[in-house]
């Protein structure tokens, strides 16, 4: 079993700045994919970015330029920089760990877990 939990959410005002974070615990080894949705009032969840264990990235169009993903693989830690802020970027904000290597009883590289795993979730609110 794998445990997200993020952090970073808040009060900003139109053109701030925030950080969230992201840390997953449990016996894993590696996780193949970890990124961000995020669901406004009365609206779908929509990917925001997400990063493969390699680099590889993907962003939403709304938010290229603007937002930034990045991961420590050895913490299992997600970042999400957040430049720019609109109020449209008004969300909760959840991590996502899809493809989870478990680490076995030598350390090393154990079973896989296709399963995704998803946070609670953080509030980011944009508003002056």
């Amino acid at each position: 079993q794998v445990q997200l939990v993020e952090s970073g959410g808040g009060l900003v005002q139109p053109g701030g700045s925030l950080r969230l974070s992201c840390a997953a615990s449990g016996s894993i080894f590696s996780i193949n994919a970890m990124g961000w949705y995020r669901q406004a009032p009365g609206k779908q969840r929509e990917l925001v970015a997400a990063m493969s264990s390699g680099g590889s990235t993907n962003y939403a169009d709304s938010v290229k330029g603007r937002f930034t993903i990045s991961r420590d693989n050895a913490k299992n830690t997600v970042y999400l920089q957040m430049n720019s802020l609109k109020p449209e970027d008004t969300a909760v904000y959840s991590c996502n760990a899809d493809g989870v290597w478990y680490r076995n009883v030598y350390g090393n590289r154990g079973s896989y877990d296709g399963m995704d795993y998803w946070g609670k979730g953080t509030l980011v609110t944009v508003s002056s």
